[in-house]
């Protein structure tokens, strides 16, 4: 069996749980660079106009990009395996699934079930929590297909019981649901579907880009074809083009999955004298890049950006080509050439639509997303190939594997659980501390993990 690219469940794992955390740190007693850009503190009133990014902007973007690397890597065994239409029916089934994650999964937490939430609606809470395992987990032990699926069809049928008849205070509406599942279901099938079509074609999948470029420029143009096409939607609560912008980060992720399937498939070579030193100073500056483009992003020091960027950038093209020829090499490359050229991109895009933003996300804000994360993954891959920070990547690793629990477990089980006990007093209470409210988030999103990581281990994964 083909081992995980442990350097993508790392980058996956990140992600989410830095979603965990940026969502639960205590609000409106922070930094502002400790929220997103266009919600600023005290009062997090959305302002749009507010240019800019913080680290809590790159994590959806991050899973974004990371759906797309496992595009390639799930399908490629499987299309020379099943047939066209069972391969059609998994996508079309994962699609579905997850906008059903999107509703239950919505509909479960306690304050939306009632405006005063009390015992009954957090028990509610941990007793969907359960049901999802029933309705998403692979119980590989059990041998008999027939009893799997009577697992499944009960834990569908009571979530179907708990849409259909509980009184939720603002009753049941299926255009109220998680809307970033809803963007994630829509990326899966788009993604997956346009990387099938175009595998063999990949310059037909960059010139996919452009077009939809264009339909998202014209759309306001009232009258045209291109309105009409952005705002035609026959199931809109599930299905909008306004979605479909984050092709620009999904599938550049596909490129940087069919290069780890390349690489995957040589023989590992061994690393020459003095390779490690280079290797190490490369992912250094990934980080580097990462860290001054957020800054000077948030900050608006665009022009040292863009120059620091350019030397930072040049220096890391340099330290790669230094390497000896073979799969590493190629594979270092491509990410760091790629990551470079679409940041750069990004960076050049930035004074259009007024500035990076990710609400509402601008071109520059794809751009500059989708090249930071190539340059993460690399320096991921590359600690993975050096067995450095092995601990950190495995951990990390261990939550990506498993990210439908990392992301429901806090609203349906933990916060439940707090507010049974009463012992959500001394979480908030934390946050009168110095850097409390950071503190606050860390604790939250490490009993999270801990989660996620015993349901890793009891191998109870949740699959569309």
């Amino acid at each position: 069996m083909k081992k995980r690219e442990e350097a993508l469940d790392a980058l996956r794992g990140l992600a989410i749980l830095l979603m965990v955390l940026s969502s639960s740190v205590s609000f409106g007693i922070l930094p502002a660079w400790m929220y997103h850009a266009q919600v600023p503190p005290p009062y997090h009133v959305f302002k749009p106009e507010l240019p800019g990014i913080t680290w809590v902007d790159l994590v959806f973007p991050f899973f974004l990009f990371t759906m797309g690397a496992a595009i390639p890597l799930a399908l490629q065994k499987k299309l020379g395996e099943q047939s066209v239409f069972k391969t059609a029916g998994q996508l079309v089934q994962r699609y579905l699934l997850l906008v059903v994650f999107a509703l239950f999964t919505f509909y479960a937490r306690a304050w939306v079930m009632s405006a005063t939430a009390g015992a009954k609606e957090y028990l509610l809470s941990i007793g969907c929590f359960f049901v999802l395992f029933l309705m998403y987990a692979r119980f590989n032990n059990l041998n008999n297909k027939a009893i799997s699926l009577g697992i499944k069809i009960v834990g569908f049928a009571l979530a179907a019981a708990f849409l259909m008849f509980y009184p939720f205070k603002n009753g049941f509406n299926l255009s109220s649901s998680d809307i970033i599942i809803i963007v994630l279901a829509n990326m899966a099938f788009f993604g997956t579907l346009i990387w099938w079509l175009t595998r063999n074609q990949p310059l037909l999948r960059i010139g996919i880009l452009p077009l939809l470029m264009a339909i998202l420029l014209t759309a306001k143009d009232a009258g045209t074809w291109n309105s009409a096409f952005f705002n035609w939607s026959p199931l809109p609560w599930m299905y909008k083009v306004y979605y479909l912008k984050y092709l620009f980060i999904v599938l550049p992720g596909t490129f940087a999955g069919e290069w780890l399937l390349n690489r995957s498939a040589a023989p590992i070579q061994d690393l020459i004298a003095g390779a490690k030193a280079k290797l190490l100073s490369a992912a250094a500056l990934c980080w580097l890049l990462l860290i001054c483009n957020v800054v000077c992003l948030h900050m608006r020091w665009l022009v040292p950006n863009l120059f620091i960027t350019g030397a930072l950038s040049l220096l890391l093209l340099q330290q790669l080509k230094k390497l000896n020829e073979g799969s590493d090499k190629t594979l270092f490359a491509k990410f760091a050439n790629v990551g470079v050229y679409l940041l750069i991109l990004g960076l050049f895009f930035e004074a259009f639509e007024g500035g990076i933003k990710k609400d509402i996300s601008t071109f520059s804000y794809y751009f500059v997303n989708t090249g930071l994360a190539f340059l993460v993954l690399l320096s991921f891959t590359i600690f993975e190939r050096l067995g450095y920070f092995s601990a950190i990547i495995t951990f990390l690793g261990n939550n990506g594997k498993n990210p439908m629990v990392a992301y429901t477990a806090g609203n349906l089980l933990l916060i439940p659980l707090l507010k049974l006990t009463g012992t959500d007093v001394y979480l908030d209470n934390v946050a009168n501390l110095p850097a409390g409210g950071f503190l606050r988030g860390l604790l939250f999103t490490g009993v999270v993990s801990l989660i996620t990581l015993y349901c890793t281990r009891a191998k109870l994964f949740w699959k569309t």
